[in-house]
């Protein structure tokens, strides 16, 4: 899992796979989660991500790949 932030788009994306996406499923005005053609989600998208989180502690944490696995 990768996590990113893009400070000009005020973005944060979690990578959750490296398949390439073909789809995007809106949840709810600025949370996109990037899905493949199987219905996998690959990726979150979180926009106005500084209203949202607070991104200093949050971009400091590291997960385990076992962390989604245990999730499902």
């Amino acid at each position: 899992m990768k996590v990113t932030y893009d400070k000009e788009a005020d973005a944060v994306y979690i990578e959750i796979s490296t398949k390439k996406p073909e789809g995007v499923i809106e949840v709810k005005e600025g949370i996109n989660l990037d899905i493949t053609s199987d219905g996998e989600i690959v990726g979150i998208e979180l926009l106005d991500a500084q209203k949202k989180l607070p991104l200093k502690s949050f971009l400091s944490y590291e997960f385990s790949p076992d962390l989604l696995n245990n999730a499902v």
